[in-house]
């Protein structure tokens, strides 16, 4: 019989796979997991590595393996392949950004913050000291006293897609419609967040 598991119990079981052994392929980790009794699809499966950063690595020797970095150590990741991700998930979450002192406040749609905080902290971008993550709204620490403001506008700036639309249609989509996340990065500074 198989029980589902929790995201975070699923990637727990990820890691400890992929550390106990090399992994080749998607499809032979999720028999790995299938003989667990987790079933997973391969979307789920290619989402929850790139969650954790995995990365595939080719040996001298033999077939390339996935890796996962251990906590605490810069990301395996080129330097430009994680700004990139971070970049396309501000596009599609960042609803708000305020800053005091070394915090920038990011606000998401409810659910969101967890999944951009593990963004951010994987991105290793060397003004950042970590995240907390609440439902819909992340606490980035800057690393300097007073970078809350210059980082908020970094990553306000990276979210603009389209600048002078309002980053917000504060009013819920109709049924069968998606919302629409758009930024403008002069709206942002010191908005704060509106209900």
């Amino acid at each position: 019989m198989t029980s589902p598991l929790t995201r975070t119990a699923r990637h727990a079981r990820i890691v400890e796979l992929i550390r106990e052994q090399p992994i080749r392929s998607q499809t032979e980790l999720a028999e790995l997991l299938a003989t667990d009794g987790v079933q997973v699809t391969q979307a789920t499966l290619s989402r929850d590595l790139d969650e954790l950063g995995a990365v595939k690595v080719r040996g001298g020797d033999g077939p390339a393996v996935y890796l996962i970095p251990e906590d605490g150590k810069r990301p395996l990741r080129d330097a430009e392949q994680a700004p990139a991700r971070l970049i396309r998930l501000l596009r599609e979450l960042l609803t708000g950004v305020d800053s005091s002192g070394n915090i920038t406040v990011l606000r998401t749609p409810p659910g969101a913050a967890h999944y951009l905080a593990s963004a951010l902290d994987r991105a290793g971008l060397p003004e950042v000291v970590g995240t907390i993550a609440g439902d819909d709204t992340i606490l980035v620490v800057a690393r300097t006293p007073d970078g809350g403001a210059a980082l908020g506008e970094q990553l306000s700036g990276w979210a603009v897609s389209q600048p002078g639309l309002p980053i917000l249609d504060q009013n819920r989509p109709g049924e069968g419609q998606q919302p629409t996340w758009v930024v403008d990065s002069s709206m942002l500074r010191g908005a704060g967040h509106h209900d």
